[in-house]
């Protein structure tokens, strides 16, 4: 065993410590000021304790401000959280207590679950606790000795964690003080490290291991974040997520509702159809000349599922069936072996379209367009509203090429993606490439030459964008048949949403034997490419009614305009306006009751109509309209062909608008 350690920094220097040298000494050894900054180190880029000795070596000295270091403020805050629960009520018992995304957890064993009541009380202990700024150290125990200290505590979950444990992995207990817990680590040198930046959320049930046959806990969420502004920010997302929550918009506009007898499956009202036919419309018209709409069987017969490899793969997502013949007739060996699936994915359907016919080179590539209703088995628990349901639409499209013409097309749908997105006013825009997972099918000579193809597609979407598409690598995040690209955007209050996707498969047409005749008469197996936009219809159009906080815009909103008269004197006026807006194409409904203007006012916002038209007598001698906009006290007068003109424009999509400028430019 060498005496001497030789550790690389991140700046390229190597320097030599002798051997049991500590992350803590090393930082010592640089800057006094960086020790008292320092909360970690990472060897290698693995993050370990300060207190551990160093190894040959990449060695990085972890900062609180490093954004590593969150995930360590967050551990603490949790075991901080746990010693302050004991304080509190003793005899209370502690689980476990991850770190999660944006925050934490501990599940807890007391004999009167937590209410939200108790959270404040919990919180200043916590702040109590981190100002004693007592340090973390770790001790190793013989499993014996860890049995028996938690038995002792009456800590009956801690022992069946030890023994959990295999035996080749060491025993780690973290001190805080006089506190202790079993945990891996690492943590930050001392509980003051935390900070202050700290919220404890809500109270939930969770059964010990998840499993609804063992004992219900309590859990404990919480977050923190390395800087107070970071954590009202993070609070301030919450609050306004919470005001945008599509479900509770989507009651107050009338779009739709969800019923235990359908669970997981939409219920469209009359004006929610209407916006999910207008964004058919405008998906429709933005394939118009470059894809052939097709429309594949919703139910098959399962050896088409074992074919394409979904019944191995997937079969746990899918909606297996059988004919009502099969069970009222159950002598009918025949009928009872057959089993069908409602499709989870439109691409096998597709590759039968494309087989059906002679296929030659001279019609590659061919691209089939579906907005397919698809269903997949969702855990009752992950349902959420438009987000994640078991019946949706896919804006689904897959094109048959040639891997020459792979590169070329994989370009053309990012185009056709980032410009829909646009329209939507989304412009940041992340697009990741993810590669090969561990399960898959296909050769590695397959992949090897569609992850390249993919690679220098990723660098040239980057490049085309002049650095505004920001690009990255997803390694292991494939799906089980090909590489894709992964299309992420972020929303108005920074929230991100993963939709669409490009996935290249050589695979599939493998499997169903489709090809198709090249130049030298051979047949050929195709290139299939997978591609989706929205995605899920149902969820993009939750993710807009999120963004736009229900303020749609005009031309996307399900009812644009309500004409409100102030006196019955105005009504047949009303009528007039109502008429003339929509002759010019617009959705508008009348709102003629004898109530206060203001009342109405106030009621067909709550409902976010973008527009109201008040008229009254004067506005009908006149022939003008009083225009009052979503959001906005003030009233705009207009006469009525101007103001005709004015919404109708507003109204017209934005793919439609720039095909009317090209057309007038020409």
């Amino acid at each position: 065993m060498s005496d001497t350690v030789s550790l690389k920094f991140p700046d390229g220097s190597v320097r030599e410590y002798a051997a049991g040298t500590t992350g803590r000494e090393v930082a010592e050894a640089i800057s006094k000021s960086l020790a008292k900054k320092a909360v970690a180190i990472a060897l290698d880029g693995t993050l370990r304790d300060l207190s551990d000795p160093v190894v040959d070596g990449l060695i990085e000295i972890v900062t609180r401000t490093d954004a590593r270091a969150l995930e360590l403020i967050r551990h603490d805050a949790a075991h901080v959280m746990a010693e302050a629960v004991q304080e509190l009520w003793p005899g209370t018992q502690v689980t476990i207590g991850p770190v999660i995304e944006n925050g934490f957890y501990y599940d807890f064993a007391k004999n009167e679950p937590f209410t939200p009541e108790d959270l404040p009380k919990i919180e200043k202990r916590m702040k109590e606790i981190i100002q004693r700024n007592k340090p973390f150290t770790k001790e190793i125990w013989p499993r014996n000795k860890a049995r028996e200290v938690f038995a002792a505590k009456g800590e009956a979950y801690k022992v069946e964690l030890v023994d959990a444990i295999p035996a080749d992995q060491d025993l780690k207990i973290y001190y805080q003080g006089d506190w202790f817990d079993l945990c891996r680590g690492p943590h930050m040198a001392s509980t003051g490290q935390i900070g202050m930046a700290f919220k404890l959320m809500k109270v939930a049930g969770a059964y010990w291991r998840g499993d609804s046959n063992n004992p219900m806990l309590t859990r404990i969420y919480g977050t923190a974040f390395a800087e107070q502004e970071q954590l009202d920010n993070y609070l301030h997302i919450l609050a306004e997520a919470e005001k945008r929550d599509h479900r509770k918009l989507g009651r107050e506009m009338d779009l739709f509702h969800f019923q235990e007898e359908g669970p997981g499956v939409v219920f469209w009202h009359g004006k929610g159809w209407r916006m999910f036919q207008t964004l058919t419309a405008y998906m429709r018209r933005r394939l118009n000349g470059s894809y052939e709409e097709v429309n594949a069987p919703l139910v098959l017969d399962k050896s088409l599922w074992e074919t394409s490899g979904h019944w191995g793969w997937y079969q746990e997502n899918m909606f297996a069936v059988k004919s009502a013949h099969a069970f009222t007739h159950p002598d009918d060996k025949e009928a009872d072996q057959k089993i069908f699936a409602l499709k989870p994915m439109n691409c096998p359907g597709h590759v039968q379209i494309f087989k059906h016919g002679l296929r030659s080179y001279r019609e590659l590539p061919v691209r089939l367009a579906e907005f397919g209703t698809v269903h997949r088995y969702e855990a009752s628990g992950a349902l959420h509203g438009l987000m994640r349901v078991r019946g949706f639409t896919q804006d689904d499209a897959h094109v048959f090429c040639t891997e020459e013409q792979m590169a070329a097309e994989c370009l053309r749908i990012n185009d056709l993606i980032l410009s829909v997105y646009e329209d939507f006013g989304f412009s940041e825009i992340v697009v990741k490439l993810s590669t090969r997972p561990e399960k898959r099918v296909g050769s590695d000579d397959l992949w090897d030459r569609a992850e390249s193809v993919m690679l220098d597609v990723l660098k040239t979407i980057e490049e085309q964008s002049g650095g505004r598409i920001k690009t990255g690598i997803m390694p292991g995040e494939g799906a089980f048949y090909g590489p894709k690209f992964e299309y992420t955007l972020r929303d108005a209050i920074g929230r991100e949403w993963q939709c669409g996707t490009t996935q290249v498969d050589f695979n599939l047409p493998e499997r169903f034997g489709a090809f198709y005749i090249d130049q030298a008469s051979e047949k050929k197996q195709p290139v299939m490419i997978h591609r989706a936009i929205c995605g899920s219809m149902e969820r993009f159009l939750g993710i807009l009614i999120e963004n736009f906080a229900g303020h749609m815009p005009l031309w996307f909103a399900p009812l644009q305009v309500v004409v409100a008269t102030i006196t019955s004197d105005a009504d047949d006026y009303g009528r007039e306006v109502a008429e003339q807006l929509r002759d010019a194409g617009l959705q508008v409904e009348t709102d003629f009751r004898n109530e206060k203007i203001n009342y109405k006012v106030r009621e067909h916002s709550v409902t976010k109509v973008p527009v109201i038209i008040v008229c009254g007598k004067r506005e009908a001698e006149e022939q003008t309209v009083n225009i009052r906009r979503l959001g906005s006290q003030e009233q705009v007068s207009m006469n009525l062909a101007e103001a005709v003109a004015v919404l109708a424009g507003e109204a017209t999509p934005p793919d439609v608008k720039r095909k009317l400028a090209a057309r007038a430019a020409r």
